[in-house]
């Protein structure tokens, strides 16, 4: 019989420590999350160098899913390995979960759902989603040719609203990427980090288990909605929607509500209201914005909805650290990668922009009043910069004061 190594037994609950910590006070979304990392753990504990720190955040940023959270994970996967990798998961996405799960179910079976401070929620969602179309329309659909894309991605969206639409819009995007900017300089790629040894030397994970993670990524990508379609089971096709929301997700947590949108609410899962509610209620919460998927599953299913829908939504970006960490070293200076990718990222704001007008705006806003409180509420988070919790408080107020006056 095996027996526990005290030592790493230690150091997984160091790293679950650490990063819960992080969890329950890093608010304001995935950029201010990677300042929150980089203080903790590359310059407090030194877990981890300045250059390797930079080279997993531009990993990350180039891979699908919650870029803050596959950092965090990475790091946890330099630490202690998968074990590592799987306790910072769980410390960072944990609180968050929680609180929102206990959210969902108290909005079942009681007046709250009715009350006027749940349509101030709805109204936040339109100036939270409002500021991060600005804020990467600005850096990443820059140019006439990059905002085109943004513009004709946003269009096809529109005209043919579907999970499928959106991954076909990715791909073509991609594609006139690699086309378009053939010719351009190599944007972005990073120096191999002089005097540090490179990425796969330093991870304590075999090269099998990196080859085997991609292909359970990819094998339950494509295998999961055919067998939910073989057994219609609402757990089996739980797993499969978030999995697959996990998976194609471009461009940060924001990017996550057209694709949930897309799959849960014509499904009747879930009305328009409570799921742009528990979108803006995730805003109020430190620590990953796809922790969304806990809310929309226990509103779906209960608490074992929620447990299904957090595992699978994350479950992707775990996947892909694991297998895509040990050779990026090797991938991170191919120019055609960088090409494609900066179509993904301009269509990604297209994508984002459309969610903006339907289902956000056309659902929310329905007078004067709404308009002049997402105004305000735009305006507290782009031009007064305040933390994200604080216009979701206003934002409920607001709308509780529109109710009383209506």
């Amino acid at each position: 019989m095996v027996q526990p190594n005290p030592g790493r037994l230690r150091r997984m609950f160091e790293i679950f420590a650490v990063s819960s910590k992080l969890g329950l006070t890093s608010f304001g979304g995935p950029i201010a999350h990677l300042g929150y990392f980089h203080e903790e753990y590359v310059n407090k504990r030194k877990w981890i160098g300045e250059l390797k720190y930079a080279e997993l955040v531009a990993l990350c940023q180039f891979l699908p899913g919650p870029a803050s959270s596959q950092v965090g994970m990475g790091i946890g996967l330099y630490r202690g390995g998968i074990a590592g990798a799987l306790a910072a998961w769980a410390g960072f996405t944990l609180p968050s979960a929680v609180v929102l799960v206990l959210f969902a179910l108290l909005l079942q079976g009681t007046a709250l759902a009715d009350g006027g401070w749940l349509h101030g929620l709805k109204l936040t969602a339109v100036a939270i989603v409002a500021q991060a179309v600005w804020s990467m329309g600005v850096k990443l659909a820059a140019g006439r040719s990059r905002a085109t894309i943004a513009a004709l991605a946003a269009a096809a969206t529109l005209l043919w609203p579907s999970g499928l639409t959106q991954v076909l819009i990715i791909a073509a995007s991609a594609l006139v990427g690699l086309w378009l900017y053939r010719s351009s300089p190599t944007p972005g790629a990073l120096p191999a980090p002089s005097g540090e040894e490179p990425q796969s030397g330093s991870i304590r994970l075999r090269r099998s288990w990196a080859v085997a993670s991609l292909a359970a990524f990819v094998g339950l990508l494509g295998l999961l909605p055919l067998v939910s379609r073989w057994w219609p089971n609402l757990g089996l096709q739980l797993f499969d929607v978030f999995y697959r929301a996990g998976s194609l997700v471009f461009g940060g947590g924001h990017v996550v509500l057209p694709l949930l949108q897309s799959e849960v609410v014509p499904r009747g899962w879930i009305g328009e209201a409570d799921f742009l509610s528990g979108y803006g209620a995730a805003q109020a919460v430190p620590g990953p914005l796809f922790t969304f998927g806990s809310y929309l599953g226990a509103s779906i299913h209960g608490v074992t909805g929620a447990i299904l829908a957090t595992i699978a939504i994350f479950l992707p970006a775990f996947l892909l650290v694991i297998g895509v960490l040990p050779f990026w070293h090797r991938l991170r200076g191919i120019p055609k990668v960088q090409y494609a990718l900066q179509g993904v990222n301009a269509a990604v704001v297209g994508i984002l922009l459309a969610a903006l007008y339907d289902p956000i705006w056309v659902s929310s806003v329905q007078e004067t009043g709404d308009f002049i409180v997402a105004l305000l509420l735009f305006a507290m988070l782009m031009f007064w910069k305040l933390p994200p919790w604080v216009v979701v408080v206003a934002g409920a107020a607001g709308g509780a004061i529109l109710g009383w006056i209506g």
